[in-house]
C-alpha cells in the first residue's frame, strides 16, 4: 500500500467518525458539506494520482491494492450517504457488490476505529494539497499554464515541512 493509499483510507475513517457525530445532532448540511469534499480528496487526489496504479496491463499487487482501497473507499462512502440519497446509495452499492443480494440499508454503517487513522499521513498529503492549490493560484495570477513547467517554486510555511516535500515530490510535479 501507498502513502495514498494509507492517506483515503484514514480520511474515510475520519469521515465515519464525523458522520456519526453530524447524524446524532442532525447536522446533515454539515455532512454534505464534508461529504463534498470526501468526494473531492478521493477523485481528484487519490484516483487522478493513481491513475497508471489502475491503468497498468499487469495485475500485480500493487494494482490490486489501489483497486481494493477504492472499492472500500467508495463502499464506505455509500453507506454513509445512504439515509440521504437512499435511491443512487442503492444504486451505486448493488452496481459495486454484483454477488450481494442485500440492500445497502439492510447493511451496518461503516464502524470507526481510531487506530486505523494516522493523523501523520493525513497531515503530510493535506500540506502537499495546500502548497499544489496554493502553487495553482499563484499560476492563475501570473497567466502561467498548469502544463508549463516551473523552473523553481519556493515555498514558505510556518513549520518545517522539507521531509514533506521531499518524500511526495512527485505529487507536487
Amino acid at each position: 500500500y501507498t502513502i495514498l493509499d494509507k492517506w483515503i483510507a484514514s480520511k474515510m475513517n475520519e469521515f465515519i467518525n464525523q458522520s456519526k457525530k453530524y447524524y446524532e445532532n442532525f447536522e446533515v448540511y454539515k455532512l454534505m458539506q464534508e461529504s463534498s469534499a470526501i468526494l473531492d480528496y478521493l477523485s481528484n487526489w487519490y484516483v487522478r494520482r493513481n491513475r497508471r496504479r489502475f491503468w497498468k496491463s499487469e495485475n500485480d499487487n500493487d494494482k490490486n491494492a489501489a483497486y481494493l482501497t477504492l472499492y472500500s473507499a467508495l463502499i464506505t462512502y455509500t453507506k454513509i450517504m445512504a439515509p440521504i440519497i437512499p435511491f443512487l446509495a442503492e444504486e451505486i452499492y448493488s452496481n459495486l457488490n454484483q454477488e450481494d443480494e442485500e440492500s445497502i440499508h439492510l447493511s451496518s454503517f461503516p464502524d470507526y476505529n481510531e487506530s486505523n487513522t494516522d493523523f501523520n499521513i493525513i497531515k503530510e498529503i493535506d500540506d502537499i494539497i495546500n502548497i499544489v492549490n496554493l502553487s495553482r493560484s499563484a499560476r492563475n495570477k501570473a497567466n502561467i499554464k498548469v502544463r508549463q513547467p516551473l523552473s523553481t517554486l519556493n515555498i514558505f510555511s510556518n513549520h518545517d515541512i522539507s521531509d514533506t516535500i521531499k518524500r511526495n515530490e512527485n505529487q507536487i510535479k
